[in-house]
């Protein structure tokens, strides 16, 4: 680890794997900051003082961003409906979003979920990355007990978050995001209790960053 610079664990995951809560549930034991809606609230408060004129692709990004914010109901009225007036681009989302994660990365000893943040962070010299997956079944079954709703709307999600989620990343890091190569840890949420792989990805840690060690 290189000395005066915070630690940080960024964690990729698949819609219904259990990445909130591993990654809260590390925060915790670690000590650490926790990124997550921050990033998005940020994000939001930025560009709503853009002036972008994208009439040209309203329906394309307005369909993204209603999609963005209805993931964050905590965001404050006056940014959706200015994002709503002047939709920014996906470039802009991603470069903003870029820019905050760098500045958290440098400042705290940071959890970072998603938001292609293995990516943003991958020249980190402190940066360890994880990848969390599970199979069709579990996540389902999680979406389902989550937001109370049907089996069939809960494929529907899945399909359409792992197509969207997909295009995304590959667009702005030109990888596939489920390459195991690009992570320094991936995990099979579906076949261990979220607690345990908490237990796995701290002795993980330990047995590779000294520093962790008791």
């Amino acid at each position: 680890m290189k000395q005066n610079v915070p630690f940080v664990i960024t964690i990729s995951r698949q819609l219904g794997s259990g990445g909130a809560s591993i990654g809260q549930e590390l925060a915790k034991r670690l000590n650490m900051h926790y990124a997550d809606s921050e990033i998005i609230q940020k994000t939001a408060k930025e560009l709503s003082v853009l002036e972008n004129d994208l009439n040209n692709r309203e329906e394309r990004v307005q369909s993204f961003w209603e999609s963005f914010f209805s993931l964050s109901s905590f965001v404050p009225e006056v940014y959706t409906r200015s994002l709503h007036k002047r939709f920014p681009t996906e470039v802009d989302l991603f470069l903003t979003e870029s820019r905050i994660i760098e500045k958290l990365a440098y400042e705290h000893s940071s959890i970072i979920i998603g938001r292609c943040s293995f990516h943003v962070l991958r020249n980190h010299p402190n940066h360890f990355s994880i990848y969390l997956h599970a199979d069709k079944s579990i996540r389902r079954r999680r979406i389902q007990q989550g937001y109370e709703i049907s089996e069939h709307q809960a494929d529907e999600i899945i399909i359409r978050n792992d197509r969207e989620r997909g295009e995304y990343i590959n667009n702005f890091t030109g990888k596939d995001w489920s390459d195991a190569r690009l992570y320094d840890l991936t995990l099979n949420t579906g076949k261990i209790p979220v607690n345990k792989c908490a237990d796995i990805i701290m002795e993980y840690i330990k047995a590779i960053l000294p520093a962790f060690q008791n």
